[in-house]
């Protein structure tokens, strides 16, 4: 049900540990502080970690009649999120998907989610995500080492730094460019 989204944003990765989530999420959360409405939806299937970023763990996802309810962040509805972790009984849980199994449930989020009208929908990719068909026209955001070679062939948007206050920000679903406006890392997430 993405009829109703006017920008579609894959964040991307070559590999795992890069970061992606963090993006994804501060990204989300970034664009819901300027006033728009947002989506997130996480589809890395085999390890989920929007909803624990965000302090999200113990929130269930509800069938309404026009498809899954995402969960919502505020009161107005400018935040919702969708992963694969609220319908799981524990983070520990394992889902070991492979092939036509793991691709349904990909096109299940992305056709049977009911995200209302939204500004943006960020989708966080799982690492070296292998099937994007499924994804209709979209931009995207890579995220990657700093080695010279990994940035050599894309467009560069910005750097972000290690900061430890960012680090202590994820699991409490606080937004950087909120809590730490002044930082390196709220004026790279502003300039996107």
């Amino acid at each position: 049900m993405l009829d109703q989204v006017k920008r579609v944003i894959l964040v991307l990765s070559g590999k795992g540990g890069v970061g992606k989530s963090t993006v994804s999420t501060q990204l989300a959360l970034s664009l819901k502080e300027k006033g728009y409405k947002v989506g997130l939806l996480d589809i890395d299937l085999c390890g989920p970690s929007v909803p624990y970023m965000l302090n999200l763990e113990s929130q269930n996802v509800h069938q309404g009649p026009d498809g899954w309810i995402p969960v919502y962040m505020d009161k107005e509805q400018r935040l919702g999120v969708m992963s694969i972790a609220f319908l799981l009984n524990s983070r520990n849980d394992a889902v070991v998907w492979r092939g036509p199994k793991k691709t349904s449930m990909i096109k299940q989020f992305l056709e049977d989610v009911y995200w209302q009208e939204l500004d943006f929908l960020i989708i966080d990719t799982p690492p070296v995500m292998e099937n994007l068909r499924q994804v209709p026209q979209c931009s995207a955001i890579l995220v990657t080492t700093p080695q010279e070679v990994a940035i050599e062939d894309i467009a560069f948007l910005g750097s972000l730094p290690i900061d430890p206050r960012v680090g202590q920000l994820v699991g409490q679903g606080l937004a950087v460019v909120k809590e730490l406006p002044d930082s390196n890392t709220s004026k790279v997430f502003n300039s996107v």
